[in-house]
């Protein structure tokens, strides 16, 4: 019997890929949405390779792209903490600095 490409496999591995990509580039909800599609992907397809692994090839990409969305996920949980903490900072000095705007009222 011929073994044939794991599918969803490259579908994995390009969204664990466009995770790391899209929370440098564009922000990080877009990483988490793209690892958290990642992820379930690959265990559908972990799933179906363990059913019978003699006829499937292409796991390591499966393997490949569940460790990308790991590291897309932490690195979006990390700029949505950073993301907190600054706009956290920002209000914290409107409002520490708003008794000095009132001009001695």
């Amino acid at each position: 019997m011929s073994q044939q490409p794991l599918p969803g496999a490259s579908t994995v591995l390009t969204m664990g890929i466009i995770s790391i990509v899209g929370t440098f580039f564009c922000c990080g909800p877009f990483g988490a949405i793209f690892s958290i599609i990642a992820l379930v992907k690959a265990k559908t397809a972990s799933q179906l390779y363990h059913q019978n692994p003699e006829n499937y090839t292409d796991y390591s990409n499966v393997k490949t792209g569940k460790i990308l969305a790991y590291i897309g996920l932490a690195f979006a949980l990390i700029s949505l903490v950073l993301v907190i903490i600054y706009f956290g900072f920002i209000i914290a000095m409107i409002t520490a600095g708003s008794n000095d705007w009132g001009g001695g009222y």
